[in-house]
């Protein structure tokens, strides 16, 4: 198995914690996408467990998730000068730096844009593989037009051609760059290619757990207090995990389809804000776990 099938196939079959926190072996996940780049930097086995077993998570399970992920070739162990290391597999950095992209910069299409139609068909006998298509385009963001067409904004073409070359299913698979014709209601059909109100679910579920995290910083900030940089770590990688997941979800659909006061805007101010806000502190403490681990 490839790095890139190792890494989706590891968050896949991982389930976050229902609006809540999650799980730590995400932790480990955020953790070196933020801190351990570019790939193949190590960080100190000692560090990763000392700074995750302050967001609450079991030393124990810590190092049997970073196993796990060494196993699947995600991480690969490395010596540094402080000792005992891993890093993430060089040869993901393209994958990481895609995420990057989606994570922090996410695009939304206009009106005009073009759209991509996936078309599919496979044979009852290898439905797995019916299983790997389906699950790849809904979690880049896809809609399902039916069950075996999906759609999505042109601009993912490239992302979807990666996944499915990675999983050698272009057998089964053909797509096709179109435009939406006039005298369809794009609005409502949108509605039902995707599940808007679950995204809407999700995307405020994040806006109750972190806009009184907002106000709080924002008050200590107004106040001039002095807030440790440890403070900020135990919620910038928190709050980064909850949110990296969401804008895979979304596609990225323009304005003019989405429900009226689209929450997802708020939602993403929100974590630009937090961003932007815990981001210098979080770094500063987590570098300095790493020199003295």
């Amino acid at each position: 198995m490839s790095n890139f099938s190792a890494i989706n196939e590891f968050i896949a079959a991982r389930e976050y914690w229902p609006g809540d926190q999650a799980a730590h072996h995400h932790y480990i996940l955020t953790l070196f996408g933020l801190y351990g780049r570019p790939a193949g930097k190590p960080i100190p086995v000692s560090a990763i467990v000392r700074l995750l077993s302050e967001l609450g998570s079991e030393p124990s399970s810590i190092r049997s998730s970073i196993s796990r992920l060494k196993k699947r070739g995600v991480l690969t162990s490395k010596r540094s000068k402080t000792g005992s290391s891993y890093a993430l597999a060089e040869s993901l950095e393209l994958h990481m730096q895609a995420g990057d992209s989606r994570i922090f910069s996410p695009v939304s299409a206009s009106i005009g844009d073009p759209w991509l139609l996936v078309s599919f068909s496979v044979p009852e006998s290898e439905r797995k593989n019916r299983h790997i298509i389906r699950s790849g385009l809904t979690k880049m963001g896809f809609g399902s037009v039916s069950a075996g067409l999906y759609i999505g904004p042109a601009r993912l073409q490239k992302e979807a051609s990666e996944y499915i070359q990675e999983y050698q299913l272009w057998a089964y698979v053909d797509f096709f760059v179109c435009e939406v014709s006039g005298i369809m209601d794009a609005q409502q059909k949108v509605s039902q290619w995707w599940d808007l109100h679950s995204l809407a679910t999700e995307y405020a579920n994040f806006v109750g757990l972190y806009e009184p995290v907002l106000k709080k910083w924002q008050h200590h900030f107004l106040q001039g207090r002095t807030e440790t940089a440890q403070s900020a770590f135990a919620d910038y990688v928190p709050m980064v995990t909850q949110w990296r997941r969401l804008p895979f979800l979304d596609p990225g659909l323009p304005a003019e389809l989405l429900p009226e006061n689209w929450v997802g805007i708020k939602a993403s101010k929100l974590f630009n804000d937090l961003h932007r806000m815990l981001k210098p502190l979080s770094e500063q403490y987590v570098l300095m776990a790493f020199e003295n681990p």
